[in-house]
This record gives C-alpha cells, sequence and structure tokens, in this order.
C-alpha cells in the first residue's frame, strides 16, 4: 500500500500586525524541529521577516514565495535549510507585495499555494507553518485555502479581541467555498505579563468569549525572543533556557498533544 503520509499545515495568521505571529511562526517551527518533526515554514509576508529572522538574506532570494505563486516555479527550488537541524523555510520577498493586483482576475488565484503545497517536495515535511502578511488579502486567504488548520496569535493587550472576528468570518468563508476541512487550531496569547493586570484580564476575556480555542500556553514577554531574529536565529538557537524559548517548547508539545487526541478513535 502507497504511502498516503503528508505534513500537517498550519496558518500561522492574524490581520492585526505587531502580535508576535513570525516570533511565533519562527519559533513555534524551531520547537517542533527540536522535538523530531521536520517543518517547512513559508514566508507569504512581502515583508519577508521570517526569512531574515531565520538567516536568508536578501540577496540570498533568487526564488522565493513569489516565484512560485506567479512563475510555477517548484517547490524544491524555492526550499532553503537554515541553522537549525530539521528546519527549513521557503523565503519571500517585497515581490510579494503586487500578488493582490498581479493575480485579481486569475481564475485559480486562491488555490495556487495549495496546489503548491502537494508536490512530493512538500510531503518530506511533518509540519508546514504558513507565515501569513498582517491582512486579510489574497495571500492570507492562499494560505487558508491551503491549510489544514489556524494558529491565531493575539497579543495581551486593549483591543486585542477587535478584529478576530472578522477573521473567524473569513475562515468560514474560505470553509464553506474553497476548504471544508479548514478548523481554528487554536489562539495564543502573546506578549504576555503576569505581573499585568491587563494582560490576565485579556485572558480572561478571551477565555470567555472564545472557550476552549485559547490555548494553555502563553507566550511572555521576552527580551531574547525579541534580540534573536537581530542573530538571524531563533530564541531556541539563541538561549535555549530563556523563559521565551521554554514557552514555545510548550506551545509545540501541546499542539502535538492536541492532533494526537484528534486522530485517537472515538
Amino acid at each position: 500500500m502507497p504511502d498516503t503520509k503528508r505534513p500537517r499545515i498550519l496558518a500561522v495568521t492574524n490581520q492585526k500586525g505587531g502580535v508576535g505571529k513570525t516570533t511565533t511562526a519562527i519559533n513555534l517551527g524551531a520547537a517542533l524541529a527540536e522535538l523530531g518533526e521536520k517543518v517547512l515554514i513559508v514566508d507569504l509576508d512581502p515583508q519577508g521577516n521570517a526569512s531574515t529572522g531565520l538567516g536568508v538574506s536578501a540577496k540570498d532570494r533568487e526564488n522565493t514565495t513569489y516565484e512560485l505563486l506567479l512563475e510555477d516555479a517548484p517547490l524544491a527550488d524555492v526550499i532553503r535549510p537554515t541553522g537549525v537541524d530539521r528546519l527549513h523555510i521557503a523565503p519571500a520577498t517585497t515581490d510579494l507585495s503586487s500578488t493582490d493586483v498581479e493575480l485579481g482576475t486569475q481564475e485559480n488565484r486562491v488555490f495556487l499555494l495549495k496546489d503548491a503545497l502537494s508536490s512530493d517536495a512538500a510531503m518530506v515535511f511533518d509540519y508546514i507553518l504558513i507565515d501569513c502578511p498582517p491582512s486579510l488579502s489574497l495571500l492570507t486567504v492562499n494560505a487558508l485555502v491551503a491549510c489544514d488548520a489556524v494558529l491565531v496569535p493575539l497579543q495581551a493587550e486593549f483591543f486585542a479581541l477587535e478584529g478576530l472576528s472578522q477573521l473567524m468570518l473569513t475562515v468560514r468563508d474560505v470553509r464553506e467555498t474553497a476548504n471544508p476541512g479548514l478548523r481554528i487550531e487554536g489562539v495564543v496569547l502573546t506578549m504576555y505579563d503576569q505581573r499585568n493586570n491587563l494582560s490576565q484580564q485579556v485572558e480572561a476575556d478571551a477565555r470567555a468569549t472564545l472557550g476552549e480555542l485559547v490555548l494553555s500556553t502563553r507566550i511572555p514577554r521576552n527580551v531574547r525572543l525579541s534580540e534573536a531574529p537581530s542573530y538571524a536565529m531563533p530564541a531556541l538557537a539563541y538561549d535555549p533556557q530563556s523563559k521565551g524559548s521554554q514557552a514555545y517548547m510548550d506551545l509545540a508539545s501541546e499542539i502535538l498533544s492536541r492532533h494526537a487526541k484528534r486522530k485517537e478513535p472515538a
């Protein structure tokens, strides 16, 4: 019988900027790799911060997710190794910012990433994490069509839940029209300060509103998480003992555990 193993694909997305989305993609990817999973990060953000944060300089991005989506470049030609074992990246450049205009009338425009991630080159991975842009653009819709589930970083600050309803509506629309299996993996609280009453209130509001969708793991405010990208590495490589690194290890373990439980027969 042929091997039908395929990667589990998570879109890391929130249309609100500055919530720790790229930090989560990079460090969750590194944590999953540390736990033995083979991981690909797909940088779908024109800012290319995940690519920079994993050591792929702008001058070394000859084949990127732009070529993958708009020029039919094979995924195998886009994937790059990182300095972390079992962690690879498909890098991005600012060329992606023109995607909505260039694909505006193309009939299959929302399925381009799904098709690209159906190739043999994707099948060697256990997890694929898509780092989405901070908007509900055509790039984000491509990610939602291609993925199995959505992971939403939610900053523990005032107005955190504002705008989340629009993302949920977009997820519902994509589920109804293009990806019936799409689900919410969970919401992860980021930049959490347990000494701060506001962080505690945001958590209480999020859990009251979203229930079990809010993951148990909270990502703290941590200077090592902020410093690591300037050294072009995940926090787990920069300072594996830091609270930020340990939190992402906990998040990876929680996600793996949740997935294992869902696979158990009823």
